[in-house]
């Protein structure tokens, strides 16, 4: 959570090689006032300083998030403010949500936002994740990435694994690259997976 993420633990990514360079940091909403609402112990200027702070530390750092849309008193502002920051931090994968009302939260006797305006909304959310999904997918095209290896595809007739960034990749492995990291050479994206292909047979198994 964003609040954890202190100076002691920020500065692990300057030295350590065993992290990688996907930062799963939930914000909810890019506006103060509904953060505040949610009883969340971060700001959005927080957020942004932690953001820079790893981004100076390495450049390389990728985010994704978590947002709820349609959270009891969001405002048109509210809102732009929500898709302002996406454009800013440009996350590479995130989990979005309409508010949905649960016994005992903060939120759960507030009257609900129109459910129109709440799914309109979310529609714009998550087609701005989806692009900026795409374009980091396409931007890994005719690179080489270390995949760990999982298991074969349902056919049997690739394995798949996952880039440093979580990404899905599927390409031409055998049995004995399971467990083991592979380079691989992506050739083709969709907003969900790279398709790859192995360029050597030097695997290093996981410890």
């Amino acid at each position: 959570h964003p609040k954890d993420m202190t100076e002691d633990l920020i500065d692990i990514y300057r030295h350590s090689k065993k992290l990688m360079p996907l930062i799963h940091l939930p914000v909810q909403s890019g506006s103060n006032k509904i953060l505040k609402l949610m009883n969340r112990k971060h700001t959005i200027d927080t957020y942004l300083k932690t953001f820079e702070r790893l981004k100076e530390i390495n450049s390389k750092i990728e985010f994704s998030s978590d947002f709820i849309i349609g959270y009891p008193e969001e405002e048109d502002k509210d809102f732009e403010d929500t898709l302002n920051l996406i454009k800013r931090i440009n996350f590479i994968n995130s989990f979005s949500f309409i508010f949905s009302p649960r016994p005992g939260t903060v939120a759960a006797d507030s009257e609900l936002i129109n459910k129109k305006i709440s799914i309109e909304r979310l529609e714009k959310v998550q087609n701005l994740l989806f692009e900026n999904q795409i374009k980091m997918n396409k931007s890994l095209e005719n690179n080489y990435l270390d995949v760990l290896v999982e298991n074969f595809t349902q056919d049997k007739t690739q394995v798949f694994g996952r880039s440093e960034y979580m990404t899905p990749v599927i390409f031409n492995g055998i049995k004995s690259d399971i467990g083991k990291i592979v380079r691989v050479k992506i050739k083709q994206s969709n907003r969900s997976t790279l398709f790859g292909e192995k360029i050597n047979s030097s695997n290093q198994k996981v410890a």
